[in-house]
Formats: structure tokens, sequence, C-alpha cells
């Protein structure tokens, strides 16, 4: 066989092979493009609800999502993409860190996580490749003040029923037309 016998015949074999891997290359490609973008719209989306678990489960995706492409058993990712694992990083160790016991001390804690957040949206809409400014990320969410009175109900309620249920305060039993009782006076 000559040279060009060879050739094509390897590339006659070959050919299909090729453009199977390229198939799954892309495929990959545009897998990892949807995660990242599903994951900064579920951050844009709940960042007015933090405690969502929408929210929750799409921070906790970002070290897996930004992990980057694994080749010889390394992870390889561009400078984007391990500035938004940093930002994530600072922002979860604040996030694990303990509120102050001080009052004083708590306005500066939240100050800092929600500056902190905000760097992690900086740098997940720089990588997504969006020009959101700081005052956007920061402000342009909608939360109505419904959803917080909600929320301070429902722990409240729990609260309640903690307590209810550790036995550290009894269920009050009154009759439905009774008037109400005065609290007892406190005893020094």
């Amino acid at each position: 066989m000559t040279t060009g016998e060879w050739v094509i015949a390897f590339a006659t074999f070959a050919g299909p092979i090729f453009a199977v891997q390229a198939q799954k290359w892309i495929e990959l490609s545009k897998d990892t493009e949807n995660r990242k973008q599903g994951l900064f719209r579920t951050l844009m989306a709940t960042r007015g609800a933090r405690l969502s678990r929408e929210h929750v489960g799409a921070l906790n995706m970002i070290d897996l999502t930004y992990y980057g492409r694994v080749v010889v058993g390394r992870s390889l990712r561009n400078k984007v993409e391990q500035a938004v694992l940093d930002a994530w990083k600072e922002y979860l160790d604040h996030l694990s860190t303990e509120e102050p016991k001080q009052e004083a001390s708590k306005a500066a804690f939240y100050g800092s996580r929600e500056e902190l957040f905000i760097n992690l949206l900086v740098a997940l809409a720089k990588e997504r490749r969006f020009a959101f400014d700081r005052v956007q990320l920061k402000k342009g969410a909608y939360a109505p003040m419904a959803h917080g009175m909600i929320e301070e109900k429902q722990l409240a309620m729990l609260d309640g029923a903690a307590e209810v249920f550790g036995g550290r305060r009894p269920i009050k039993i009154a009759p439905a037309d009774a008037p109400p009782q005065p609290a007892p006076e406190a005893r020094v």
C-alpha cells in the first residue's frame, strides 16, 4: 500500500471516532455553560430571599460547577472561574462564622456579609459576561415586606413550639368566651 492509501484508510477508520469525540466535547461544553448560567440565574433571582432552599442549593453547587476541567488528575480553570471560587470561599467562610454577641458588632458583621455576597455576584456576573454594577446587584432585587413578615412569624411559631415541646413553656388553655386575664405581676 502506498502512503496515500494508508492515509485514506486511516481517515476512513478514525474520522467517525473523531466526530463522535468532538460531539461529546461540544455537549460537555454546553452542559457546563448551562449549569453556570442556571446557577447565576438562581442566585440573582433569590438574592432577596437568601434563606430559600433554591438560594442555598445554588450556593452549594458553586464548588462543583466551577471546579474546572479535569486533565490528568488536575483541575484546570481560567482566572475568571478561579475568581468566582475565591469569592465563594470568602463568603462561605463568613457564613460559617458565628454571629457576634455584642449588638454593636452585629451591624458591621452583617455589612461585611453583604459585601462578600455582592463580591460573589460581581465575580459570577463577570464570568457570565454580564455588565452589572455593584449597586444594581445590591439593590436591584425585589423582596416584598410581606415575605419578611411571614418568615418572622414562622420563626416565632417554630420557637414557641420548640419551647412547648422542650418543656420550657406550658400551653395556655382558656375558654373561648372568657375575658382576657391580666398578666400576673412578676415577683421580685
